[in-house]
């Protein structure tokens, strides 16, 4: 039976809604401060989303909404547009059989975590193969409730998973080399802005929220801009300017999207399963860690590129990454883009098999 605790309110906050957002945004400058002396990647995406965890972990009630998530998402499609020249996602796109066996390879690497977790009833059947779903964490968790899932504890497996991804992949940024020269981190922000560029390239990045609002389809925020940019670009139509400033913002509010998921009732809910969620999700993340050692080792790719083009997602987050550090953008977009799309295919037929061949087992019981 499908658990009612997401339609409990929650506990009011021991602060008043604007002195969290000053502590929420304190919080966010200063650890992203720190993590840019540090030389981390994205530190204006991890720092945020570790002072969205803190705030709501604290009884804050603070959220971001679908909206400004998708806009987010948006521009970010612009950015990683910018990053990938159609010349160079077409000649990628001839080595599709590399992309797709490694997708497949990742995909099977899910499933037999996922089974592994329903044979040992850890967890819940369907549950497990909603949670385990590498990439898009936002959908997932509306299709598992839809589903009659535990959307709570999907929520937790994948947004907890989308925050270790995050961690390490920072972490095997900063050893495998950080090129701040296209990011966040660099020092030029009070560069001259082309107000006429950015306003093109804010409305190319709006077109996409918009279109996922009036299809339900929120994947159109970042697919759309992303698509329709690089053929923009490669025509001479459309130069791509966002300035620093707003990067920050848009990373920011992308890294609060994340953190204030993790509300005192949702990890509440999801403690006596904790364990088991993170042994998965790190298991999830040494499989597909196993593959990028595979690439390095035979397809003669970086390892940064590597790891990030085989993280089991989320998209957003590993763009992020990805346009921060040195990585191959190119590479890893398409890798995470055509698994995204798989998954979103293909999980909800799995999930519903899985369903069945539950029911029967109970059935015969």
């Amino acid at each position: 039976m499908q658990q009612t605790v997401q339609s409990t309110p929650p506990p009011p906050s021991p602060l008043p809604r604007y002195l969290q957002w000053i502590l929420l945004i304190l919080l966010s400058v200063m650890l992203a401060g720190l993590l840019t002396v540090l030389d981390f990647p994205a530190s204006w995406l991890i720092g945020p989303m570790i002072a969205g965890i803190v705030v709501s972990g604290l009884g804050g009630t603070l959220r971001i909404s679908t909206g400004w998530a998708l806009v987010g998402q948006g521009i970010l499609g612009c950015v990683i547009a910018d990053a990938m020249p159609l010349e160079v996602s077409s000649s990628l796109l001839a080595d599709w059989p590399l992309f797709m066996g490694v997708v497949l390879i990742l995909l099977a690497i899910t499933a037999a975590i996922g089974w592994a977790l329903m044979v040992a009833k850890i967890l819940p059947g369907t549950t497990v193969v909603w949670g385990i779903s590498p990439g898009a964490a936002t959908m997932m968790t509306f299709m598992a409730e839809n589903a009659g899932a535990d959307g709570q504890l999907v929520a937790f497996m994948q947004f907890s998973r989308i925050v270790l991804i995050a961690a390490i992949a920072s972490l095997v940024a900063k050893f495998f080399g950080l090129d701040s020269s296209g990011s966040t981190d660099g020092p030029d922000w009070l560069a001259p802005v082309d107000w006429l560029s950015m306003l093109e390239t804010l409305a190319l990045g709006l077109s996409g929220p918009i279109l996922a609002r009036i299809t339900g389809i929120k994947a159109a925020a970042l697919l759309v801009p992303l698509a329709a940019g690089i053929f923009l670009v490669h025509f001479g139509w459309l130069d791509i300017h966002l300035p620093i400033w707003l990067l920050v913002i848009v990373y920011t509010l992308l890294g609060w999207r994340i953190g204030l998921r993790f509300t005192r009732l949702l990890i509440r809910h999801a403690l006596k399963a904790l364990p088991a969620v993170l042994i998965s999700s790190m298991a999830l993340i040494g499989g597909c860690a196993g593959i990028a050692v595979l690439l390095v080792v035979f397809a003669d790719v970086d390892p940064l590129t590597a790891y990030l083009a085989t993280s089991p997602g989320g998209a957003d987050t590993i763009a992020v990454l990805a346009t921060s550090s040195s990585a191959d953008t190119a590479f890893v977009m398409t890798m995470q883009i055509l698994r995204f799309l798989i998954v979103l295919a293909v999980g909800p037929l799995v999930a519903k098999l899985v369903a069945r061949h539950l029911a029967k087992k109970a059935g015969s019981v």
